[in-house]
């Protein structure tokens, strides 16, 4: 989305993050990679952080990983990225995309907590375990955590749906991403829209 089409706090906390150098990532990034989709989505989703095909285009999910999550959003919730919104945990590439440490995710905790606290969405489907650690404060593995609907900070009308990276479904193959699709239809079936 256009910049100039988000609403006004959206569009200053990217400015805020495109500016950001508060951990290393920042210099070897091409680019920030804040998130994308509708500022005003029911349903969010926030996996790890950028590799290599998302620092190069600014945009999160774009490579084989972003398109078995377009696929399975499409198949499984009848959406497309333009209904939901997609983010990532750090928004600047970890160098041969090895996992962020603890101090580069506490440097992006505030740009993340703020896209979920502006967009608002009813659920969150966190990818793998960077995102679901960071959004339920657990130290649980994702293979133990998912499978079930949380309440997100105590709201009723908020869930984090736990699930597995897109990356995890592609080096695993069909058990995986079946439990994915199981997922995901927990998710819609959380949404306002499909709840009337």
């Amino acid at each position: 989305m256009d910049s100039t089409l988000l609403p006004p706090a959206l569009a200053s906390l990217r400015d805020d993050a495109l500016a950001c150098t508060r951990c290393p990532l920042a210099a070897e990034r091409t680019q920030v990679v804040f998130g994308t989709g509708n500022p005003e989505a029911e349903i969010m989703f926030v996996g790890e952080g950028p590799g290599r095909d998302e620092d190069l285009a600014g945009e999160p999910f774009v490579g084989r990983s972003g398109k078995l999550l377009d696929r399975l959003m499409f198949e499984e919730l009848g959406i497309d990225r333009s209904e939901c919104y997609i983010a990532n945990v750090v928004k600047c590439r970890p160098p041969n995309n090895r996992d962020p440490s603890p101090a580069e995710v506490a440097s992006c905790s505030g740009y993340l907590m703020g896209q979920v606290d502006l967009i608002d969405p009813a659920v969150v489907v966190t990818l793998g375990n960077f995102a679901t650690r960071a959004l339920l404060g657990t130290t649980e593995g994702i293979k133990k955590i998912r499978g079930r609907a949380y309440p997100f900070r105590e709201r009723s009308d908020r869930s984090v749906v736990p699930t597995y990276h897109p990356a995890a479904a592609l080096r695993s193959g069909g058990q995986v991403v079946a439990e994915m699709r199981a997922d995901l239809i927990r998710a819609k079936r959380l949404l306002p829209s499909v709840a009337r």
